[in-house]
């Protein structure tokens, strides 16, 4: 059997495993059948949240937003851009924290928009403010670089 790699069900917070060789080709949650990784942004919930941070193998992208915040409305077209230019070679979500006030303490944020990369039960990298699409991608390929050699894939 292939080596596999655990993933948090963005959608109900099951624990899946996948073999590496099956990471982008469109795999399924076992429980409710939701794509693991399909290149769009997945809303989150705290318990799913915590799941993914905790459990997951591969790095998650997640930005901390408020829909009263402007600059959160200007950036998220440009973070779906992004998880859509990735085109499924990693996950990306968000979380609204107005409607989850504890993500902010247990995350120590202080503004947003928030980008945080986790990865196996710890936080890899964060990144404040609003920027385009282009800066989101070099932002999560400049940590392939640093720490996650093999997983981002594609050369750009």
């Amino acid at each position: 059997m292939a080596e596999g790699k655990k993933l948090t069900c963005l959608d109900c917070a099951s624990v899946n495993r996948v073999p590496k060789d099956r990471l982008a080709a469109g795999s399924k949650c076992r429980t409710c059948g939701a794509k693991l990784m399909d290149g769009k942004v997945c809303e989150l919930d705290p318990k799913a949240l915590s799941k993914a941070k905790a459990t997951d193998q591969l790095p998650i992208v997640v930005d901390s937003w408020a829909p009263w915040c402007g600059p959160c409305r200007m950036m998220a077209p440009e973070f779906s851009k992004a998880a859509t230019a990735m085109g499924g070679e990693g996950r990306f979500a968000k979380i609204n924290t107005e409607d989850y006030p504890k993500v902010s303490t247990v995350h120590g944020i202080r503004g947003i928009p928030l980008m945080i990369v986790f990865q196996n039960g710890k936080e890899i990298a964060r990144q404040a403010g609003a920027i385009p699409a282009t800066q989101i991608e070099g932002f999560v390929l400049s940590i392939s670089v640093q720490n996650l050699p093999g997983f981002w894939g594609k050369q750009r």
